[in-house]
């Protein structure tokens, strides 16, 4: 007899009413760690579209200083989930962004970048 049905002929009524415990207590437990997860990854794609805000600010400003049209480049320059509104107020450019959401109950978080080149420090 293999080492596992041993032990389980062996096992109490109070050792199998644990194992069943442990068992709700996971069932129990699984959804908070999926919202948790889901938590995450909303903030954690907050960020990547503050990152991208940021970038795009940028190439907004490089764009005004050598004359282009700084919001167009800065709209054009956010990747594709996200939805980006630029504008420009003298050397700055803000650039706006919606993340989307991970769950349709969940608000799009919007996130905010400005930048500007300092023509005196070498842009």
């Amino acid at each position: 007899m293999c080492q596992a049905a041993l032990a389980s002929a062996v096992m109490s009524p109070h050792e199998y009413a644990q194992r069943g415990q442990a068992s709700v207590e996971l069932v129990a437990v699984l959804p908070l760690l999926a919202a948790l997860a889901l938590a995450l990854g909303h903030l954690a794609l907050a960020g990547y579209a503050l990152w991208s805000a940021a970038d795009a600010a940028r190439a907004g400003a490089r764009a005004a200083h050598v004359g282009g049209d700084a919001v167009a480049v800065a709209e054009r320059a956010v990747p594709a989930p996200f939805v980006a509104r630029a504008r420009r107020e003298a050397d700055e450019v803000t650039v706006r962004v919606r993340a989307p959401s991970l769950l349709p109950g969940l608000p799009r978080l919007a996130v905010e970048a400005s930048t500007a080149l300092d023509p005196a420090a070498g842009g």
